[in-house]
């Protein structure tokens, strides 16, 4: 029995969860695993009931699971708020550092199907498989903040970047142990010829690398790694990066695999897991059915595998979806001449019902 905590969050997120439930309850039924869900408020939604973001609830319902999968937060009718009760701020970035969430997980694949949809040519997309591993508890985000006012009527705002030698060598050693399991690659990303805390990034991986000896190890500045991800993407395994740098690349990474709405993630580190899509609340197209729900689903793959170590089930969900766009089904934001195109609940419904069938 695994009890799932289930945070739908604001715009769609509300639609896409539910969708991922399917999936699961799709491959319990196949595999005889047994799911609990129990669901609680989180983002805007939890503001506008309680008057908070992360309601203590929600947090004791996290603590108590197994793992936890999270729709989306945020949106523009709470951008007013005092910044400590605006949903991202006020309950995402509490709610990893409290679960002590410090890795994120953000595979970028590319279905062979999806090729047509990414802007990039498809002789540089062809076989493009990466892990990133941001940090996820520390840096800009999680620095002390301050605004002053000065003498001429302006004002002046600081934001603290740190981190300490503990921090970077956690994150750095779980990258590592990933890319034992991938290519053997892993490339970390500073901007060491600007930053103090990129350089005590360098010299912890260079010094953590002489333990992973059958694993190349390369650095490359940030800014260059941006460009790199466009100009050649598979030269890529293994990413790890500090916070900020890997909020950054990951979405530019997104559009390696065509769309947003393909990106799953996974945050662990503690002794629960958080997956969400890598995707917002998209108020824009909310209550629509036309969210694409596929991230979500993903991100439950990755729940199996790296929560609950089912690797077989985990195979399933991405298999069920690579049926789906194999049988030309498409998401209105992955939709081309000659594909069928699902909303939300109809590709959920595909999605599951093709577990069903393996």
């Amino acid at each position: 029995m695994y009890r799932i905590a289930v945070l739908p969050g604001d715009g769609i997120g509300v639609e896409i969860v539910p969708e991922a439930i399917k999936a699961l309850k799709a491959v319990g039924e196949k595999s005889g695993l047994e799911f609990t869900f129990t669901e609680a408020l989180i983002g805007g939604a939890a503001y506008d009931a309680t008057g908070h973001p992360l309601p203590t609830e929600t947090l004791d319902l996290c603590r108590q699971s197994d793992a936890i999968l999270l729709g989306a937060i945020g949106g523009p009718k709470w951008d007013e708020l005092p910044v400590h009760l605006r949903p991202e701020v006020g309950s995402l970035l509490p709610l990893r550092k409290e679960l002590a969430l410090f890795a994120n997980l953000r595979p970028v694949m590319l279905f062979p199907n999806l090729l047509h949809a990414s802007t990039l040519k498809r002789e540089v997309l062809e076989g493009v498989d990466i892990l990133v591993v941001r940090e996820l508890t520390g840096g800009l985000y999680f620095g002390e903040k301050s605004r002053e006012k000065l003498a001429d009527g302006g004002e002046k705002a600081t934001d603290i970047l740190s981190y300490t030698t503990h921090e970077i060598e956690r994150i750095v050693r779980l990258a590592y142990d990933a890319a034992r399991k991938r290519r053997k690659q892993l490339c970390s990303v500073d901007k060491a010829n600007v930053i103090e805390t990129s350089r005590l990034w360098r010299e912890t991986v260079t010094k953590i690398a002489t333990d992973y000896p059958d694993v190349e190890t390369t650095h490359m500045y940030v800014d260059n790694c941006s460009m790199q991800l466009i100009r050649n993407p598979r030269q890529f395994d293994v990413i790890v990066t500090e916070n900020m740098f890997g909020d950054i690349l990951t979405d530019e990474a997104s559009m390696l695999s065509g769309s947003i709405g393909m990106l799953a993630s996974a945050s662990i580190g503690g002794e629960v897991g958080l997956y969400e899509p890598s995707h917002g609340s998209a108020p824009d197209i909310a209550g629509q059915n036309k969210a694409n729900p596929l991230a979500t689903i993903l991100s439950a793959a990755l729940m199996l595998r790296y929560s609950f170590d089912r690797e077989q089930e985990a195979q399933m969900i991405e298999k069920a979806v690579q049926m789906l766009l194999d049988d030309g089904y498409r998401t209105p934001d992955l939709v081309e001449a000659g594909t069928k195109v699902l909303g939300t609940v109809e590709t959920g419904d595909m999605v599951a019902g093709n577990i069903a069938r393996l």
